[in-house]
């Protein structure tokens, strides 16, 4: 038998490290060698020296070596075989990705997709006046990062272990305390944490419907339900929105029409308009609910940005009920991080019992060191004074940007009082207006993605917090003025 001896890679500089530099011994050896790799210099195939020699030539320990290679391995710049060594990997072909558009153009009309995928395409902020999220330089990033910090450093076993489906009882017991900020009393075990209101929704509508089932929901509203609602097999009928909550005429038809499973509303700082449910109102919903057997749904995740009853008035249906028929449902990814994914649901003992199985069976558990950094942060006191803070630069902002839209001509039936959305109607169809937008590199949210009929609508959600950058309003006066 004729032995092949394996090509080994040309010797490297002996002059590979530098001790004195700030970077680690290991890292320069990976950097190093990946830019040989990258120019070339070192052939794929060939066999890298090894751990043993490499460390001898270059005086390091094999420890150092063995570091570098497996960051090397982990990055694709060598692979390792058994018994034989380091090997330049075969590094397959790449086209340079060419630069995203500001906004993804829309293939077959605009719909509640395109809008998502274009609210995460990582676009500057000042240019998706359409956008349902503050910026990020509002939210407090040193506060979430020490968060964080302090509790990945007191226990190495939370960052490899499950949390508890349920949620982290600690953040459900600080939960509690929020709650009865807003008049609503519910235990610990009347709390399921989730990842965000928008699994919350899910789990409730999948708890609670069966494919053909009817959901009732406020018309205009959060445009992402539908397709999670439609994709269950539920109906999905919108009830007209007024500027003190729902229409209780058109409710009470539709009610008895569809004999719906759920109703889900938005009490304070609806979305898109920023009104709130009257008390008067709350009290005739909760009589509708029962005549017609509906549960209600209270979505509010945008409570934090509510100054409170002493300010405002705000009646929320979870506090006159005090969950016996309403579930009720908030979260953190407004106010504090979207990326901690932390939500909540508060709703009666069974209920809260039956929805914890559920998101078990689904996911196991949620994130529980998001659900402790949550914790940690609003145990330390510093986030009702950041909720200050912002609810006070959107105060700043809301009347100007107000009077701005009304003066290109925009209609504002629903001046709001508080949160970030204003409810304009441009006087023309707002689906044409945002592909015009798209054109500019601006993303706009039309109305008609708001309603569950998704037919073209005047109206458009404006994010005031969005609204500060001179492109913005070039082109609102361009088109409209």
């Amino acid at each position: 038998m004729t032995n092949t001896r394996l090509p080994t890679v040309p010797a490297l500089p002996a002059s590979l490290l530098d001790r004195d530099a700030g970077e680690s011994l290991t890292d320069q050896i990976v950097r190093t060698v990946a830019a040989r790799i990258e120019e070339r210099l070192l052939r794929p195939g060939g066999r890298m020296p090894s751990i043993r020699a490499f460390a001898a030539a270059h005086g390091v320990s094999a420890f150092t070596v063995v570091a570098a290679y497996d960051k090397l391995v982990a990055r694709g710049y060598l692979e390792s075989r058994r018994g034989a060594g380091f090997f330049v990997r075969t590094r397959p072909g790449t086209v340079p990705a060419a630069a995203p558009a500001a906004v993804e153009p829309a293939e077959q009309g605009l719909d509640v997709a395109w809008l998502v995928r274009n609210m995460f395409r990582q676009l500057p902020h000042q240019q998706m006046p359409g956008t349902g999220v503050l910026p990020a330089e509002w939210l407090d990033a040193a506060a979430v990062a020490g968060a964080l910090r302090h509790v990945t450093r007191r226990q190495d076993d939370i960052l490899l272990n499950y949390g508890v489906p349920q949620g982290f009882l600690p953040l459900r017991q600080q939960l509690q305390l929020k709650l009865a900020e807003v008049e609503i009393a519910a235990a610990p075990e009347q709390i399921v944490t989730t990842a965000g209101v928008t699994q919350a929704l899910d789990m409730v509508a999948r708890e609670f419907t069966r494919p053909g089932d009817t959901i009732l929901v406020d018309d205009p509203a959060w445009f992402l339900m539908f397709a999670s609602f439609a994709a269950l097999g539920a109906r999905v009928v919108g009830v007209p929105r007024l500027a003190d909550g729902p229409d209780l005429a058109r409710l009470e038809e539709l009610a008895a029409l569809h004999q719906p499973r759920l109703y889900v509303i938005n009490s304070v700082l609806h979305n898109p308009t920023s009104t709130s449910l009257s008390a008067a109102k709350a009290f005739q919903v909760l009589r509708i609910a029962e005549r017609h057997g509906i549960t209600l749904v209270e979505d509010d995740i945008y409570c934090d940005l509510h100054p409170g009853p002493a300010v405002q008035p705000a009646t929320r249906l979870a506090a006159l009920d005090q969950l016996k028929h309403v579930i009720y449902l908030s979260g953190f990814s407004k106010t504090m991080a979207a990326n901690l994914r932390v939500g909540f649901i508060a709703a009666a003992p069974e209920v809260a019992r039956r929805l914890a199985d559920r998101k078990m069976l689904q996911t196991l558990t949620t994130s529980d060191i998001g659900e402790r950094v949550v914790h940690r942060i609003l145990c330390e006191g510093s986030y009702r004074k950041h909720a200050e803070r912002m609810r006070a630069r959107l105060d700043g902002l809301r009347a100007r940007t107000v009077r701005q839209l009304e003066r290109l001509g925009l209609a504002i039936d629903l001046a709001p009082p508080a949160g970030m959305f204003v409810w304009a109607d441009a006087g023309r169809d707002t689906n044409v207006l945002a592909e015009r937008a798209m054109a500019a590199g601006l993303l706009l949210a039309p109305g008609s993605l708001f309603s569950p009929s998704q037919l073209p609508s005047r109206f458009m959600r404006l994010n005031i917090a969005a609204m500060q950058d001179a492109a913005v309003w070039r082109f609102l006066e361009r088109e409209l003025g």
